[in-house]
């Protein structure tokens, strides 16, 4: 009985201590289970906040994207309601409308009215003569020569007293861009562009001008071109 006491007190003191290392096994590997998971943890949870975070930004600027469209939407169904319900467009146009109906009359009743030109103005050629009659032209060529569109043919030949006339001098005022040239270069200003600039045709053959047509011109409007050149000769 005294043997048998302490063995099974032994006994029973060497169970608990085994149970507690098995519990302290078990809490090792609770441990180190918890330790698993954390290191688990440290890797995955910024992943899982960045793209929570981009997801929730993505989110909110749909919403703010929205609400500005919505509220775009609404203030131009309420622009064109006010537009419809107050005619505010038809009321525009007529106040302009009416503006316009009292003031002064701009425009002319063409062709019987025609507006002012400028002493400058290039028009229709012409050749002009002397107040004797005669022809101005000396046949230098100068306009032929500084022509840009080489517009004009001249044929000269000597007359009695030795001097040059002109036999020939023709336009072609299909070619002619009206620069002024001619006009600029002539010494005696023979060549000249006169106010005219109704002088359409149905046919190329009537713009071919010829030294009659050109004279017929300049006796046409001689006094205007006098008139023209006289006001202009301080700046030439």
């Amino acid at each position: 009985m005294d043997h048998s006491t302490p063995l099974s007190v032994s006994h029973s003191s060497s169970s608990p201590e085994s149970t507690t290392v098995g519990t302290e096994s078990t809490t090792v590997g609770t441990e180190s289970t918890t330790t698993g998971t954390e290191s688990t943890m440290d890797h995955s949870t910024p992943l899982s906040l960045l793209f929570l975070f981009r997801v929730t930004r993505a989110n909110d600027e749909e919403r703010e994207k929205l609400a500005k469209e919505i509220s775009k939407d609404w203030s131009s169904i309420f622009e064109r309601s006010i537009n419809t319900l107050f005619l505010t467009e038809m009321v525009r146009g007529l106040s302009l409308t009416l503006k316009y109906f009292f003031d002064p009359k701009v425009t002319i009743n063409y062709p019987f009215e025609k507006g002012p030109l400028s002493p400058r103005f290039r028009g229709e050629h012409a050749l002009r003569r002397y107040p004797t009659g005669e022809e101005r032209c000396i046949a230098c060529k100068l306009c032929e020569a500084i022509c840009p569109a080489q517009a004009i043919t001249i044929e000269a030949e000597e007359r009695e007293d030795g001097s040059r006339r002109t036999t020939r001098y023709d336009i072609d005022m299909t070619k002619c861009i009206y620069c002024g040239f001619c006009q600029e270069a002539c010494p005696v200003d023979a060549i000249v562009e006169g106010p005219n600039f109704e002088f359409a045709t149905e046919t190329h053959e009537e713009l071919l001008y010829d030294k009659e047509k050109l004279l017929e011109n300049g006796d046409r409007w001689e006094t205007e071109i006098a008139e023209n050149l006289r006001s202009e000769s301080l700046y030439r």
